[in-house]
């Protein structure tokens, strides 16, 4: 069983070897209203849907919680009190059942979403993945699902975080990304130009491509106070073309530099259909591509699940005194 809760979705999972019995996601709309997610909000309303995400998981996968083997959480990185309500939700499930505990990693869960079985292929090793979200912005070469090691990194935002926060300067409500992903669709991604931190090795810097987004609208919008509604879908794509074109720049270097062609996506990002044409057209470089079902791009136990079976493989537990960590080292 895989229980997630590291940010505003509360979500339960069963997993049987690679094949996925129940996936059973809780949203929180809640936040909207914000323009974020509120933390405290998030945490009361995980500890009022993970017992009817529980009911609905176990009835979903037809077993009853007796017939499971061992009991996977998210200890890190995510808002605390929501990390807090998940793994002391999954303590409680195991010393009730007497199943074993798995502290799972949720970027690392993220990759290894990629081994479930319903995908459209499945990773040979060692491949790279490029993991984008709200929060993490990493390339990583996986070695095997317990040895995967971090190449580069953002130096300072994440890559999701720059489209939400674009998002947000355009007025568009949160969360934004996908939004943003559906007008650069209709728009001319060459329309505006903007500056993006250029960094040494495989690394990425996001900060200063948002200052300059704002201080390009700033001065804009003073010439003409529409030119935002007026441009929308330009903005839209020329913001999306900016900060694909980074990604790709550093991911098509490591690629080159290794030799390895094997690459996937993973991460909240990965669902944006920019990012999935643009590595789909790598193939004809002669990459083999892997692109996760969209029910594994966003937060859910299903991946937690699927991680947490290969530390069940080895027999490495966790301990119910382990606290969670809102900031987890790799």
């Amino acid at each position: 069983m895989g229980i997630e809760s590291s940010c505003d979705d509360t979500s339960i999972a069963v997993l049987q070897d690679h094949k996925i019995l129940a996936n059973i996601v809780s949203n929180q709309k809640v936040h909207a209203e914000y323009g974020g997610v509120v933390p405290e909000l998030a945490s009361r309303a995980h500890q009022q849907n993970i017992v009817p995400a529980l009911t609905v998981a176990l009835k979903k996968a037809e077993i009853s919680p007796s017939d499971i083997d061992a009991i996977a959480y998210t200890r890190g990185p995510g808002l605390m009190g929501s990390l807090l309500v998940g793994s002391s939700f999954a303590k409680g499930l195991s010393l009730a059942l007497d199943k074993p505990l798995i502290e799972v990693h949720h970027m690392k869960a993220h990759i290894l979403a990629h081994m479930i079985d319903d995908n459209e292929s499945t990773p040979n090793f060692p491949f790279i993945c490029l993991t984008v979200s709200g929060g993490h912005t990493q390339l990583l070469k996986v070695n095997d699902p317990l040895d995967i090691e971090i190449i580069g990194q953002t130096i300072d935002d994440a890559a999701g975080e720059a489209f939400d926060k674009a998002g947000k300067m355009l007025g568009l409500p949160y969360p934004s990304g996908p939004i943003i992903d559906k007008y650069a669709s209709e728009g001319d991604p060459r329309a505006h130009e903007f500056n993006i931190g250029k960094v040494k090795d495989y690394d990425f810097s996001f900060s200063g491509f948002k200052t300059s987004v704002l201080y390009y609208l700033r001065k804009e919008v003073e010439k003409d106070p529409e030119f935002i509604e007026k441009e929308i879908k330009n903005l839209c794509a020329s913001i999306q073309k900016h900060i694909l074109d980074a990604l790709f720049f550093k991911l098509e270097k490591l690629v080159k530099d290794s030799g390895i062609k094997e690459v996937a996506i993973a991460g909240g990002v990965s669902a944006n259909s920019g990012l999935r044409k643009r590595l789909k057209d790598k193939e004809s470089d002669g990459w083999t591509v892997h692109i996760p079902k969209f029910e594994y791009c966003t937060d859910n136990a299903a991946m937690i699940a699927m991680a947490g079976h290969y530390d069940l493989q080895k027999e490495q537990f966790g301990k119910l005194e382990a606290a969670p960590k809102a900031r987890m080292p790799f």
